[in-house]
């Protein structure tokens, strides 16, 4: 009796085992994972970059503004300091983008697994 129950259990895994095999549908990468991170990080830092290029050019203008139609000393010198500050955070941000664009190339073919 015990025989039997294991016999039928063993051919239910059995069964369910070359059903799934059966019903899998095999999926092949068009990509390597290399080429594709990649493309997700030039994708994600191109939508960086040009965000951070109109917020500078937004906040610039109102620092200007703010620097132009001010007739206190010490807040045309904040105006000034925060414009400088802007500028350099994006001259920062294109930065590394320069960098990574320069850098990217020197590094190709490193990123394989060979035996």
């Amino acid at each position: 009796m015990l025989t039997r129950k294991i016999f039928k259990l063993y051919l239910g895994l059995l069964t369910c085992l070359v059903l799934t095999a059966v019903f899998t549908i095999p999926a092949c990468a068009v990509e390597d994972m290399w080429t594709v991170a990649n493309r997700i990080i030039v994708d994600v830092y191109t939508h960086i970059a040009g965000i951070s290029t109109v917020l500078a050019g937004l906040m610039s203008a109102v620092a200007v503004i703010g620097a132009k139609l001010s007739n206190n000393q010490h807040k045309v010198d904040q105006a000034w300091d925060w414009l400088k500050r802007i500028w350099i955070a994006w001259a920062i941000i294109n930065g590394i983008g320069a960098f990574i664009a320069y850098v990217a190339p020197l590094f190709s073919g490193l990123a394989t697994i060979s035996p």
